[in-house]
C-alpha cells in the first residue's frame, strides 16, 4: 500500500481547491449569462406587449447597416405608440444615410416620429433627422453641414520621387479613374465631380422638400457649414428647441400620444462586425470607472469605421469643413 507524504497531501488539497474555485466561477458566469439573456427576452417581450414610446439612437458613423434598418422595421411592428430618434452623428455614407431616412419615412406612416439632435446632427446625420415628422435640437447642438464629399489619396508624386511606375491596361480612359498612382486627369476630375454634384442636388432637394424652403432659404443653408440649434431654428432647419422632454410633450399634445408613457430603448442585438472589440472595450472601461480610456476606445472605433467608408460621403469633418 502506497503511503502519501504530507507534501503530496498539501498538493492534492491545493489542486482540489483550484478545481472547486474554477467550477464555482464557471457556475457564477453561467448564472449571470442566463440572467442577462432572460432580462433581454423579458424586456423585448415587455416592449412588444405594452404601449410605450420607443427610443432609437443613431450615433457615430452612419452606414445604413442591416441591423439598424431591421430595428426600425421591428419598432414599426411593435406596440410603441410613438418614436423618438436621438441623433448624435457627423454623418457617413450618402447611401447609408438615405437608407435610414427612407426606413424612418416608412415608420412615420405607422407611428409619429420625432428626431432629437442630441449633440451633433450633421450631413448624413441631418438626412436621418429629415425622416422624422418634427426635429428638435438643443440651442448649442450642431446641425446642418448640407453637402457631399469624395476624397481619394494620390501617391503619384511620391512614387515618381522613388522611381516607381504603376502600369495600367484598361478598356476605356475613365476605367479605374481616379486612382492612387497617376495624376488625376481633367476628364476623371470632371466625372468624379459630376457624382458629387448629383448627390448634392439630391441632398438639397430633400432639404427643400422636407423643410419647405424657398430657393433663397435653401441657398443660405447649403454651403456646407454647420449651425447651432439656435441658428438652425431661425433658418428653418429644425422645428423647435429642446430635447426628449419637449419631444414627448409635443407627441402628447399634437399627436394624441397618451401621457406618462414610459420611454424604452430599442437597440440592435449583440455586438456587430469588426468593431465588436472596440465596442466591448468602451462599455467595459466606462463601467469600471475609466472614462478617459473609454473615450479613447470610442475614438478608435470611429477611426476604424471611417477607414472602412467608401464612395460618396455625407459627413462633417472639422478639418475639411465641407
Amino acid at each position: 500500500m502506497t503511503q502519501t507524504t504530507p507534501v503530496e497531501t498539501i498538493l492534492d488539497r491545493r489542486r482540489l481547491r483550484r478545481k472547486v474555485t474554477f467550477w464555482r466561477l464557471f457556475s457564477l458566469a453561467a448564472i449571470v449569462i442566463a440572467l442577462v439573456v432572460a432580462a433581454g427576452r423579458f424586456s423585448g417581450a415587455e416592449r412588444n406587449l405594452t404601449p410605450h414610446i420607443a427610443r432609437i439612437e443613431i450615433k457615430g458613423l452612419i452606414t445604413g447597416d442591416r441591423a439598424t434598418i431591421k430595428l426600425i422595421k421591428d419598432v414599426g411592428e411593435s406596440r410603441a405608440s410613438a418614436v423618438i430618434v436621438v441623433i448624435n452623428s457627423p454623418g457617413g455614407t450618402v447611401t447609408g444615410s438615405e437608407r435610414i431616412y427612407k426606413a424612418l419615412r416608412q415608420l412615420a406612416k405607422k407611428k409619429p416620429v420625432v428626431a432629437v439632435v442630441d449633440t451633433l446632427g450633421a450631413s448624413g446625420g441631418y438626412v436621418v433627422a429629415l425622416g422624422a415628422n418634427r426635429i428638435f435640437a438643443g440651442d448649442n447642438a450642431l446641425v446642418g453641414s448640407i453637402g457631399v464629399l469624395l476624397q481619394l489619396p494620390n501617391f503619384a508624386k511620391l512614387l515618381d520621387n522613388i522611381g516607381v511606375k504603376v502600369e495600367s491596361f484598361k478598356s476605356a480612359p475613365l476605367k479605374n479613374e481616379p486612382n492612387f498612382f497617376d495624376p488625376t486627369s481633367d476628364a476623371a476630375r470632371a466625372a468624379m465631380n459630376s457624382l458629387v454634384v448629383d448627390s448634392f442636388d439630391w441632398f438639397k432637394r430633400l432639404v427643400k422638400e422636407r423643410r419647405n424652403l424657398t430657393d433663397a432659404e435653401l441657398a443660405a443653408v447649403s454651403d456646407g457649414r454647420v449651425f447651432t440649434g439656435h441658428q438652425a431654428l431661425a433658418l428653418k432647419l429644425i422645428d423647435a428647441a429642446g430635447g426628449e422632454e419637449e419631444a414627448k410633450a409635443w407627441l402628447e399634445t399634437q399627436k394624441g400620444v397618451a401621457k406618462n408613457l414610459p420611454i424604452r430603448d430599442w437597440k440592435k442585438p449583440g455586438v456587430e462586425g469588426t468593431l465588436g472589440l472596440f465596442s466591448l472595450a468602451t462599455g467595459a472601461l466606462a463601467a469600471i470607472g475609466y472614462p478617459q480610456a473609454a473615450e479613447l476606445a470610442r475614438k478608435a472605433e470611429d477611426a476604424r469605421a471611417a477607414s472602412a467608408l467608401d464612395g460618396l460621403l455625407a459627413i462633417w469633418q472639422v478639418d475639411a469643413q465641407q
